[in-house]
């Protein structure tokens, strides 16, 4: 089928003027559809639910309803869906939301800039009002150059105005400043709207007009940017009255001087609920009682009845790192826990609108390290888990924002079980020390980041999120997400968990595992100046980043000798259910570059902080 084609959809009689419904997801656009034709549309809150192209008569003319969509583009079926009916379109009605302008302004100046002529209903307006919003009207519709309507859908108001307005549709100011290059295309195109789309880069459209690949989107999409923040400065006002609560808190969440301390009793509070009660009072229960004490004997004494429980089949099954005992009770017993706990909270925040003020908030502090406020989310998710927040890296933007992000949760971001042990040996030495190691991975946390963010090529992706009214969570959403996250975690890291107890056991049974520990010896010893016996504390982290930290509490040490350690072993690489989904979600090369870099930081680091805190004892 052609591109930027809907006849061989809608049977449109000769002469017909085709109207088509565009605007952002969730902009109550359905509503004017069922306004201008009758026909039910279901109304729904969730992108999506009008994929498949709806179609109606009004008067002398069609009007075609689109998806939802933030664009004009073809990165996804609802984008090639509208950009079709767009493209061909006599007249749109763009709908947008008067709470959100400056991110709906994108797609309508982009209409705008197609060469189409183009009615603005912007909808919601008692929201706005609410927020403390004003919107001057007038101005707006002289700075696109095209008819604006206030409605509030839901209510009905405005919505005849709009039917009644279709003959004043008119095309609006451009944006576009690569005139020249503009006017070849469209000699060569179509029509103004495939040049624009050919500009930009769409590969469906260059190939319909049979022209190379031309690619102006950035520069394009820059401008388009930019003349939409000046338009919204000019007519977009806030004001003190009537602002809500919700609206207010809202705001201070955003200003770093109120917004910091807020985001510190929420990560307090997270820790409080993950680190203490999951990590250690339901992890208690789930890994010692049902697993440890009750599972794992129980198919001991099962499996030791078929085979011998030396043999290497036998330690494979329920030796120390069976698939059978230790994989099991670390995905159901140790992580299953806290992956929902973590997944409970975290959708609190999400669903409250919490989340995106945070990424704002952080947006700025995170950039100097190469990556944007969005990477708060997986490196929240860090201090739960690594292993599920590098899945989560998936959200960010660009490729080299998603090695950062992995590269960071790797190398400084201790997990929460991690976390539990070390605040236990930490305690007992008083907060001079607790000091010195926050100091000391906050420190090279922010120097790696910023060397990576120098020497990795190309540019990270700004933030483009939206800030959704806060309110109160819903329990039914946050139980439906916490459930489908949960189960998507467990199968991707259980089969990983499986996988690192074979690699691990028949390390043991070959004896390699106390091989690797007497090489290691010289290190943790003449550098670290760390007794011999953390060699295999060393060893057994990459097995369980706790574990790790836990064979470091038999060991005699000073103060000094324990920060240091605990320092070390932080940065160390990650335990090998992370390192497998390392390499699952990142290339081989890019993968072990990350492994040896955080052998190499861990041991210098800790070997400088030795003879810091040496010289200055």
């Amino acid at each position: 089928m052609d591109c930027c084609n809907i006849s061989h959809q809608i049977d449109i009689p000769e002469g017909v003027k085709k109207v088509v419904l565009t605007g952002n997801p969730n902009v109550g656009k359905s509503i004017f559809f069922n306004s201008f034709t009758g026909i039910y549309v279901d109304v729904s809150n969730f992108p999506g639910t009008t994929l498949d192209i709806s179609s109606g008569k009004f008067k002398d003319y069609i009007i075609i309803d689109t998806p939802g969509v933030y664009g004009v583009s073809s990165f996804n079926d609802e984008e090639i869906v509208a950009r079709d009916a767009i493209a061909s379109a006599d007249i749109v009605v763009n709908v947008v939301d008067a709470v959100h302008l400056e991110r709906d302004l994108f797609l309508t100046q982009q209409v705008i800039d197609m060469d189409i002529p183009t009615i603005v209903a912007i909808n919601m307006m008692d929201e706005a009002e609410k927020k403390g919003l004003k919107i001057d009207i007038d101005k707006l519709s002289n700075e696109l150059g095209v008819p604006v309507i206030p409605t509030i859908a839901p209510k009905g108001q405005g919505l005849e105005e709009v039917k009644n307005s279709l003959h004043l549709a008119k095309i609006g100011n451009s944006s576009i400043k690569l005139t020249e290059e503009l006017e070849d295309l469209t000699e060569k195109s179509t029509n103004k709207a495939e040049a624009v789309l050919i500009m930009e880069g769409d590969p469906h459209v260059s190939a319909k007009n049979n022209i190379g690949d031309i690619d102006y989107r950035d520069k394009i999409y820059l401008d388009r940017r930019e003349r939409v923040n000046n338009i919204i400065n000019k007519i977009v006002t806030e004001t003190t009255d009537s602002i809500s609560f919700g609206t207010k808190l809202g705001r201070l969440m955003l200003k770093p001087i109120t917004g910091i301390p807020m985001l510190l009793v929420a990560l307090y509070l997270l820790y409080e609920f993950v680190g203490v009660f999951i990590a250690q009072t339901v992890v208690d229960f789930t890994e010692g009682f049902i697993f440890a004490d009750t599972y794992e004997p129980f198919i001991r004494g099962i499996i030791s009845n078929l085979v011998s429980e030396t043999s290497f089949i036998g330690q494979l099954l329920i030796g120390e790192f069976g698939v059978l005992t230790m994989s099991i009770t670390y995905t159901f017993g140790l992580l299953l826990p806290l992956v929902i706990g973590f997944y409970l909270f975290l959708s609190i925040l999400e669903d409250s609108g919490y989340l995106p003020r945070i990424a704002a908030l952080v947006d700025r502090l995170l950039t100097s390290i190469g990556l944007n406020g969005r990477a708060v989310i997986p490196m929240i998710l860090g201090f739960g888990c690594v292993t599920m927040a590098t899945v989560t890296t998936r959200l960010l933007g660009s490729k080299r924002e998603r090695i950062i992000a992995v590269f960071l949760l790797g190398l400084a971001i201790p997990c929460s079980a991690q976390i539990g042990v070390i605040v236990g040996l930490i305690a007992p030495l008083g907060s001079k020390y607790l000091i010195i190691y926050a100091l000391s991975i906050f420190i090279v946390y922010v120097l790696s980041g910023t060397v990576l963010n120098k020497i990795l090529p190309g540019e990270s992706t700004d933030l483009l999120i939206d800030l959704p009214p806060l309110r109160m969570p819903r329990i039914s959403n946050v139980l439906k997400k916490t459930y489908i996250k949960s189960i998507s975690f467990i199968k991707e890291a259980g089969p990983i968990f499986v996988i690192g107890a074979i690699i691990i056991t028949v390390l043991q049974y070959s004896g390699i595992l106390t091989f690797i520990q007497n090489a290691v010896k010289p290190i943790t010893v003449g550098w670290l100046g760390l007794p011999k016996e953390a060699a295999t504390a060393f060893i057994m982290g990459i097995v369980r980043r706790d574990f790790g930290a836990a064979g470091l509490s038999s060991l005699a040490m000073t103060a000094n000798q324990t920060i240091v350690a605990l320092v070390t072993i932080t940065l160390f690489v990650p335990c090998i259910a992370a390192m497998l989904i390392m390499l699952k979600e990142r290339t081989k090369t890019e993968s072990v570059a990350i492994w040896v870099s955080s052998w190499i930081i861990a041991f210098v680091t800790g070997g400088i902080l030795y003879r810091i805190l040496e010289f200055i004892a």
